[in-house]
């Protein structure tokens, strides 16, 4: 019994010998990048303005992508960078264009945020804007009298982050409000 006791004993005390030891540092420590996003609108936005008896829904994300961290930027983690970026949708839901106010004055560090986000962004989708025209019969029944898909823009801050060897992109909702955002 002595001698199962002592096995038992050097064996517990070389497992908590192994647990004592420094972990080894990864050779390979694999950097990475990743990016946030979130709605926004800027002051003088401009809106649709609906008419009595017109109802908006839609322009609500369906598919999004997020932006990859510029894999150049990653060896020396430059500060926290946002981007901000005016998606142009067509009436059925698509990207059909990405604008960065800043964009031809940009520097070479700063292209490669914009040249990601747009990457990105040129991939998403959107539910279509709808307004749809309502209106009442002799009965008091409402009924829609005329629907319309119609283009719209949304703004979205784009926030790239490198922190301890590695980077990340945050992302954020979008706009609640059906139809938000600039015509």
């Amino acid at each position: 019994m002595a001698k199962l006791f002592r096995i038992v004993s050097l064996g517990l005390l070389a497992c908590l010998a192994a647990c004592s030891q420094a972990p080894r540092p990864s050779s390979a420590i694999r950097t990475q990048g990743d990016a946030t996003w979130h709605a926004v609108v800027p002051e003088g936005t401009a809106r649709y303005e609906l008419a009595l008896g017109e109802v908006s829904s839609g322009a609500a994300p369906e598919h999004r992508v997020t932006p990859v961290y510029p894999a150049a930027l990653l060896a020396h983690c430059p500060p926290p960078e946002e981007v901000r970026a005016l998606l142009v949708v067509s009436a059925a839901g698509k990207v059909d264009d990405v604008r960065v106010d800043d964009e031809a004055t940009a520097a070479a560090d700063r292209r490669l945020y914009i040249d990601a986000v747009k990457a990105a962004a040129r991939q998403w989708s959107f539910v279509p804007l709808k307004v749809e025209r309502w209106a009442a019969d002799a009965n008091g029944e409402s009924h829609v009298v005329d629907s319309q898909a119609r283009p719209f823009s949304l703004a979205f801050d784009f926030h790239f982050e490198c922190y301890g060897g590695a980077a990340r992109v945050t992302a954020g909702d979008a706009p609640s409000a059906p139809g938000h955002g600039a015509k």
